[in-house]
């Protein structure tokens, strides 16, 4: 697969296509319904009116195990279970999107869904991306930023220490 990169450790390498999908799938499981309706208005005016869809799974509020790995590249656990929204909807131009988003906003999963099948046309897909996707994941990048800045002082270092019995 060249030109395609892993993105982790224990991540397959993927195609182009599948990396640009995963990173737009995660900036819209992100962004708040608020923030989706916004873009969608943006969108609106800059491309005219949407393509109609319909719901092929209703926003459906499920559980999901969430997994994490010792030291970010250890060995998989089971760190626990969130709330999931996941939604699939197809346009009427034959497009299907799907999504799923922490908590329980339907609107939330109904909007990434729409989004996700609207950038699957590649006659939107690049405008999208510069009027909607880069958008909120530059909004998401600073609103992350502030977050490590704020938690800055408040980070503590460990190290090991030598008892005194393990000294030679």
């Amino acid at each position: 697969m060249e030109g395609a990169t892993a993105s982790g450790p224990h991540e397959p390498t993927l195609p182009p296509e599948q990396q640009a999908r995963r990173r737009w799938m995660s900036v819209l499981a992100r962004a708040s319904a608020a923030a989706l309706e916004d873009a969608l208005s943006t969108l609106r005016g800059a491309i005219g009116a949407l393509p109609s869809h319909r719901l092929i799974r209703r926003p459906e509020i499920g559980m999901a195990m969430v997994r994490g790995r010792a030291g970010g590249t250890g060995r998989a656990f089971n760190l626990g279970e969130i709330t999931m929204t996941r939604c699939t909807l197809q346009t009427a131009d034959g497009f299907v999107g799907s999504s799923y988003v922490a908590g329980r906003d339907q609107r939330q999963a109904e909007l990434a869904a729409l989004l996700d099948a609207l950038l699957q046309d590649p006659a939107r897909r690049d405008r999208i991306l510069s009027l909607v996707i880069e958008p909120l994941a530059r909004a998401q990048a600073q609103q992350r930023d502030r977050r490590v800045a704020r938690s800055a002082p408040t980070r503590v270092d460990f190290f090991t220490v030598v008892r005194g019995e393990d000294r030679a």
